[in-house]
């Protein structure tokens, strides 16, 4: 009895380091690709380009395509949402400025950039994968699906918006911002001439 459960206990240890042994690669690869957001973004279009074009090959897993958008909406507003709501919440803290006289204080977003890229892109990537089971081509009338998320996105986009400028924040940074008041007076003092 000894010897059967010995054999069944070293059957999984192979198993479990070959899992181990691949996720430490995809980290590795992901962890890789962290300061490459235009290339990131690039494969991800790539991949929704692809997706897009099984789907329309197809005519068919509406739904799905449904369900993706629902799920993409849902990470927009997390990636256009502060962390901390200046409305829900009161804080001793940093606020976010609301009178030009305000001190600027950084936007920290709800859903980071790098996590924002990668739901997205493992959501194309399921979405795909979805398409190749026909239990998930259920019929529906697309049009009226397509209406019904434009319609979302336009209220849930519309109240952000109006949130960001009331609060007057921009979530979309490129790189370190630079003073133009700060270059002026490095360049008037010019080199030193010893």
């Amino acid at each position: 009895m000894e010897g059967v459960g010995g054999d069944a206990a070293s059957f999984p240890v192979p198993l479990n380091q070959w899992k181990n042994n691949v996720w430490r690669t995809y980290q590795y690869y992901l962890d890789k690709s962290t300061p490459h957001s235009t290339y990131r973004w690039i494969g991800t279009l790539v991949l929704l380009a692809i997706y897009v074009l099984r789907v329309s090959y197809i005519q068919g897993f509406y739904i799905v395509s449904y369900g993706l958008g629902i799920y993409i909406l849902n990470l927009l507003i997390g990636f256009l949402s502060p962390l901390v709501d200046p409305e829900l919440e009161v804080s001793d803290g940093p606020m976010l400025p609301t009178k030009g006289s305000d001190e600027f204080k950084p936007f920290i977003r709800r859903l980071p950039e790098f996590k924002f890229w990668h739901s997205i892109t493992s959501a194309f990537l399921i979405a795909f994968l979805m398409t190749f089971f026909s239990m998930f081509d259920v019929p529906v009338f697309w049009p009226i699906l397509l209406f019904y998320w434009i319609v979302l996105f336009v209220m849930t986009m519309r109240r952000q918006i109006a949130h960001m400028i009331k609060y007057k924040y921009i979530p979309f940074s490129i790189g370190k911002q630079k003073y133009g008041s700060k270059k002026a007076s490095a360049s008037s003092s010019g080199p030193r001439g010893d």
